[in-house]
């Protein structure tokens, strides 16, 4: 296990981190264009959530090479990494299983979620979060899952429609599951 402690704290590892999730963040941001245009101006910072999970995950890869913690942005970017990690994962299976149709974007959002969610729990070693870092998280999230499925916010999956009070359903457990689990990993972990 010594191995994976120093291939994650590598420079080199970190660096090569850093640009993939620049470069996904970004095309997430351009993957949320015609939605964010649409998207009246007080909903914007909580439309867009996979690219904004591995933004947070910048911020925490930024403060790695400088040495440093961002220990409210490790509590966002582990709670969200997972959770919209799984969720992305889950549509995508999802509209699979609805249409009987996969393409090559879909298995590129599954592999990409996939590994937004490995990354923010492979690192949760390195966190140094505290109890309030976790609730500010955690009324951010619970926040986000309300814009989503009560204001109707949510990443659109046109085919997955008649499914939304099941998707908010699962989306908010699957909030409470995130958070759990980080608080697990980074904080009752660390008490004991």
């Amino acid at each position: 296990m010594n191995w994976l402690f120093y291939t994650l704290k590598d420079r080199r590892s970190l660096w090569l981190l850093l640009v993939i999730n620049i470069l996904g963040t970004v095309y997430g941001y351009i993957w949320y264009g015609s939605q964010l245009a649409q998207t009246p101006g007080k909903f914007l910072l909580f439309v867009p959530d996979s690219p904004t999970a591995s933004l947070f995950f910048v911020i925490v890869l930024i403060g790695f090479l400088l040495k440093r913690n961002f220990p409210l942005f490790e509590a966002l970017a582990i709670v969200t990494l997972f959770k919209y990690g799984i969720w992305a994962v889950v549509m995508n299976v999802l509209v699979y299983k609805v249409t009987g149709v996969i393409d090559p974007i879909m298995l590129m959002l599954i592999a990409s979620h996939a590994a937004m969610a490995m990354q923010g729990v492979l690192y949760s070693a390195f966190y140094k979060l505290k109890p309030w870092h976790l609730i500010v998280t955690a009324v951010w999230t619970l926040h986000n899952d309300i814009i989503d499925y009560v204001f109707f916010m949510m990443p659109r999956y046109r085919v997955l429609d008649e499914f939304v009070p099941q998707i908010g359903y699962f989306t908010f457990w699957l909030s409470v599951a995130s958070i759990a689990l980080t608080y697990f990993l980074c904080i009752r972990k660390k008490e004991k």
